[in-house]
């Protein structure tokens, strides 16, 4: 049997859809090799050039509103931060310094989406350190710096525009509703082969903004 490749899932804790999409990762088929990779959301926007979905303002609401209702329609324990946006920073450091452990990451992800805490109270993060015993001065060593940046541009020589993604070789799978597409592939990579499925990486632009 021909092993499956490698599952890549890049993902910010800003993102409450990268919250949503942990949920499914048990979903994989059994087998996959999936590796976790912490990434700066806003270095993507800033690269392709994009807005973060918080930064216009009706599109604020409707996602905090929809990421309510979905979380309930999910029975998902959720609970907005007291602000957001907020700085990711010491938490995607702190997920490196811990290893990028699945048990680290769902700490981290519970404490920033299921509490209603403040993500900008310095004990927050102190006290996730202490939880998953990563003294905090690692977060400031240049290794764990260097870790998150790399992984911040390889996603974007990968294609990757978005949180959360799956990364499989060449192909993306962007969104937290992406794994069901992404199993797909992995099961038989010839879905993206049929003529339709090429026709999309080469459809002519008919009309463009200035």
């Amino acid at each position: 049997m021909i092993p499956m490749p490698s599952v890549v899932w890049y993902f910010d804790f800003i993102s409450p859809y990268a919250y949503f999409g942990l949920h499914t990762l048990q979903r994989l088929p059994r087998g996959a090799a999936l590796q976790y990779r912490p990434i700066l959301f806003a270095g993507l926007l800033k690269h392709w050039g994009q807005k973060g979905p918080a930064e216009i303002a009706p599109k604020r609401v409707w996602t905090y509103r929809s990421c309510i209702w979905l979380a309930r329609r999910s029975q998902l324990p959720f609970q907005m931060p007291a602000a957001h946006p907020f700085n990711s920073l010491p938490f995607l450091r702190l997920a490196i310094a811990a290893g990028n452990t699945p048990e680290a990451i769902h700490t981290i992800f519970r404490s920033l989406w299921t509490t209603g805490a403040d993500p900008a109270d310095p004990m927050m993060i102190s006290r996730l350190a202490d939880l998953l015993a990563v003294p905090l001065r690692r977060l400031a060593e240049t290794a764990v710096k260097d870790e998150l940046r790399a992984n911040t541009d390889l996603a974007i020589q990968s294609g990757v525009f978005g949180v959360p993604s799956f990364a499989i070789g060449e192909q993306v799978f962007w969104g937290s509703d992406a794994l069901d597409f992404a199993a797909a592939y992995l099961t038989d990579p010839g879905i993206l082969d049929d003529a339709e499925m090429r026709r999309a990486e080469t459809l002519p632009v008919a009309a463009t903004r200035p």
